[in-house]
């Protein structure tokens, strides 16, 4: 589950009282039951046990699950917070300093190098701000809350059934409040998928080691359909007038028609002819920012179901590749 929650003051939930979501039974008892669930799940006892010792319920994860923000940013909002100046000088200076490594994962997964840096950065610049929470605990506090229990309790069997393929101790699976993992931040269940030992030791460490955080991003957005064979999108000018039911990802045209229809690129020249569906994205509406999306920005959105947040990789990779 890929998420993103600013935190704000005053929340939604607040005046609610604590038992309107809570589980119909103890803690306790509810943890037993989920020995029991992951047991039958073919995770060995050994394995449940050793994951579940000394989990806790976390009233602050609780407090930031509720806590969803009440303010809509605008696009332009949102990126002077994401693609700052520095975010691009260390995503340079990282695809520098991972040049090798880069290629030899781009070699396997056909992602470009880029696009690897720009989703590091995003999820965790670049390993800098990963979280610091137990993920086991945190995901059992949500999973017990009942407002989304049924998805975290299945992140939670996949985070037990972690440990029992030994990749990680429990006490050292930490991340965010909401249980993305790592530098790449997968959530367990994206971790059992995606993640991958590039080293060839068979860990899968998305934690500490570098290589296979790349790896794992690159072989993530290949299992999700990235094609390297074009990029992720452009920022474009529309014209005054468009019709407003050509705006949208549902709607889909050549390149050749949006030129047509008097789209531009930024600096005026004219939209390839190369028969390439796109769509037209103005996420703040007709008078603000307008960008032509392809097929990889709809991977983007399978990484994380939020258009600023695909337009933030893709202009963040486009920066870092302007220098």
């Amino acid at each position: 589950m890929k998420r993103r929650a600013f935190l704000a003051t005053a929340t939604l939930f607040a005046a609610l009282p604590a038992l309107s979501f809570a589980a119909d039974t103890d803690f306790a008892t509810w943890l037993a039951r989920l020995r029991r669930e992951a047991i039958a799940k073919g995770i060995r006892p050994q394995s449940v046990d050793r994951a579940l010792r000394g989990v806790r319920e976390i009233d602050r994860v609780i407090e930031l699950d509720r806590a969803q923000p009440e303010t809509k940013y605008t696009l332009q909002e949102y990126l002077d917070r994401i693609v700052t100046p520095d975010r691009i000088s260390a995503g340079l200076q990282n695809l520098q300093e991972n040049r090798t490594v880069l290629e030899q994962v781009t070699a396997r997964y056909r992602v470009q190098p880029r696009f690897i840096v720009a989703l590091w950065g995003l999820e965790s610049n670049f390993g800098q701000v990963s979280g610091n929470f137990p993920t086991i605990s945190a995901l059992a506090t949500l999973a017990y809350d009942g407002r989304r229990s049924e998805l975290f309790r299945g992140e939670l069997i996949a985070a037990i059934r972690i440990v029992d393929l030994g990749y990680i101790r429990p006490e050292d699976m930490r991340g965010s409040w909401a249980g993305a993992m790592g530098q790449c931040q997968f959530m367990p269940s994206t971790y059992l998928k995606a993640a991958v030992s590039f080293s060839g030791d068979g860990q899968r460490d998305i934690w500490n080691r570098r290589r296979d955080v790349l790896a794992s991003i690159a072989n993530y957005l290949a299992m999700l359909g990235w094609s390297d064979n074009e990029t992720w999108g452009r920022e474009v000018l529309a014209p005054a007038g468009l019709n407003p039911a050509f705006i949208g990802k549902e709607v889909s045209k050549l390149l050749p028609e949006w030129r047509r229809l008097g789209l531009r690129q930024l600096d005026g020249g004219e939209l390839s002819g190369r028969d390439i569906a796109a769509s037209l994205v103005m996420p703040d509406g007709p008078d603000g920012r307008a960008f032509l999306i392809y097929d990889d920005f709809r991977v983007l959105l399978r990484w994380n179901n939020s258009t600023y947040f695909a337009i933030s990789v893709g202009l963040l990779a486009d920066a870092m590749e302007q220098g």
